[in-house]
């Protein structure tokens, strides 16, 4: 029996339905590890069609073309070593969540996965049936158990597969980011190891995938939980892992630890890389925003510069009346300092306009929120207008302290086709500002140094739709928003808590107020980078029309 056994774990970033680009990612990966002598390649859960597919996956046409292009690189990759790769599996008329055996120029062995997330943002159980308890598979007189994503994250499987006589274990994931979550990852996993007393290799896909970001960070633990290797977060990256039979069982053999940054780099990254990806997987090279010399467009402009460099960012000022000379001063310094494109377009001759026409239905009629919206409104289409013209997608630039509660325009500046910051609570924008300011990665394209000048962070927020305005003027200070949020949206509380935490009883049920009547907005808003558990859409579902408030 063989003593030694080489491993190549393929991190790569799958698309969703470029079933021939995953296939030839898959190839080179394979031809990686032919190369270094490997015994086995592996490539994450559902590598074949991208991750997370939705209801994509049970349109037959779609399967069977997976399918087919497994069946087609078994054939492909006959003369080297086995293959494993994920993706759909039919049989007896179910679809499966599977994970593929590619030896020998055919298929050798079919892993089934057996429990189905049904939370957060998985739909699972809509979407496959569950595979039975099965044992491992084997490659090179080695014995292999691969619990798929979900089921690593149970005892049943891993349990059953060490009493069927698997040596280690392979788990192929497709696990999606939120913040700390390779803590929750590394904690299960060990649990694992030390129930079975096996080594385990965690291989996780990465790359964005709409509002999903798959972070990779895989690792390898020995029995005893010691850690043997640590893959890049956010990074794609092609490892050499080996196995050693020793007396007591296999062992990996010691590899590269990657230094995990702290929450605020990979919350930063993340919303690169999921903007980076969304612009690549839906066609766009450009984008534009408009740049109001606030923090959240300062921010946008930031992410969007450091992943797509600043030569394919458009930055639009459009000034009203109500625009103060520092925000015309901080949006040119914010556009300078990152070297991206910048335009200069006054609303006033349009809003005149739009003032005259709508003149004769609100005479007798006092000011108020009408005429502000009308300016957002503005600006949102001649956002739009110029996104059409130039094939630059437009971004929105809504904090999640907004979307929550409303305090952003439909069809004004909530128009546009994706919001970095979508799930980012604006006390945490400031903290990230801070960040991005003094640190610089070499996956950021932007310069580094100081892109968001320090008068942008420390004025009082403002949407300058009327004269002296700020945002306190119509919700709780920022901190008091965002504590009583993360209370109702984030842990799921109520009003007792939030009096709890020592918020007031006003506030509380003015924000909750807010909370609800907004739901309409957020299911017409633009997607937006997950980073947290409870990110608005998948993660939290909830009626637009809803009547229900918490009494206390």
């Amino acid at each position: 029996m063989a003593d030694r056994f080489r491993l190549t774990l393929a991190q790569l970033n799958a698309t969703v339905g470029d079933i021939a680009g995953n296939a030839a990612l898959a190839r080179s990966a394979w031809d990686a590890g032919r190369e270094a002598g490997a015994d086995m390649v592996a490539l994450p859960e559902m590598f074949i069609t991208g991750y997370n597919t939705q209801d994509l996956v049970m349109k037959p046409a779609f399967h069977l073309d997976a399918i087919a292009a497994i069946e087609t690189l078994a054939k492909d990759c006959a003369d080297g070593p086995t293959l494993a790769i994920g993706g759909p599996a039919l049989k007896e008329g179910k679809l499966y969540n599977a994970y593929y055996i590619l030896k020998k120029g055919v298929i050798s062995a079919t892993v089934l996965k057996h429990n189905l997330p049904n939370e957060t943002v998985f739909d699972e159980v809509r979407l496959y049936d569950a595979g039975p308890l099965g044992g491992p598979y084997v490659v090179d007189d080695v014995r292999i158990g691969s619990p798929i994503c979900e089921d690593s994250w149970h005892e049943d499987v891993p349990e059953t597969l060490a009493e069927t006589g698997a040596e280690f274990l392979l788990v192929p994931n497709g696990s999606p980011y939120y913040r700390n979550k390779m803590e929750v990852r590394q904690n299960l996993m060990v649990a694992r190891v030390v129930e079975t007393e096996l080594p385990l290799i965690y291989l996780n896909l990465v790359g964005a995938q709409d509002d999903l970001v798959f972070d990779g960070g895989t690792f390898v633990l020995n029995p005893g939980g010691e850690l043997a290797l640590q893959m890049p977060v956010m990074e794609e990256a092609i490892a050499h892992l080996d196995m050693i039979r020793t007396d007591s069982g296999w062992r990996a053999e010691p590899g590269d630890l990657a230094k995990l940054p702290n929450a605020y780099e990979q919350d930063y990254h993340a919303m690169v890389l999921g903007l980076r990806d969304y612009l690549r997987k839906t066609g766009f090279k450009k984008v534009l925003l408009g740049l109001s010399g606030g923090i959240d467009s300062a921010i946008v402009a930031t992410i969007a510069s450091d992943a797509l460099g600043p030569e394919n960012v458009r930055c639009v000022m459009m000034p009203s009346e109500y625009t103060s000379q520092s925000s015309l001063d901080d949006a040119k310094a914010v556009a300078k300092a990152l070297g991206c494109h910048y335009d200069i377009m006054s609303i006033a001759e349009g809003r005149n306009a739009i003032t005259n026409t709508l003149a004769p239905l609100m005479e007798g009629t006092k000011p108020d929120v009408t005429e502000e919206n009308i300016q957002s409104r503005l600006r949102g289409l001649l956002l739009m207008a110029l996104s059409n013209k130039f094939g630059e997608m437009l971004l929105t630039t809504g904090n999640k302290s907004e979307v929550a509660v409303g305090y952003a325009t439909i069809y004004g500046d909530m128009a546009g086709g994706f919001n970095p910051i979508k799930d980012m609570y604006k006390t945490r924008v400031f903290e990230v500002c801070r960040w991005r300011n003094a640190h610089h990665r070499p996956w950021m394209m932007a310069p580094a140094g100081e892109m968001i000048p320090v008068s942008v962070i420390d004025k009082p927020p403002s949407a300058e739709l009327r004269p002296d305005q700020k945002d306190s003027d119509s919700l709780p200070d920022y901190p008091v928003l965002d504590g009583i949020l993360d209370i109702l949206v984030d842990q799921d509380g109520s009003i007792a808590e939030c009096l709890a935490a020592g918020h007031t009883i006003e506030d509380a049920k003015r924000v909750e107020h807010l909370l609800y009547i907004s739901e309409y907005k957020r299911f017409q808003s633009a997607p937006g980078t997950r980073l947290s558990k409870k990110a608005f859409w998948l993660d939290r579902r909830y009626p637009i029309a809803n009547r229900w408030r918490d009494d206390g």
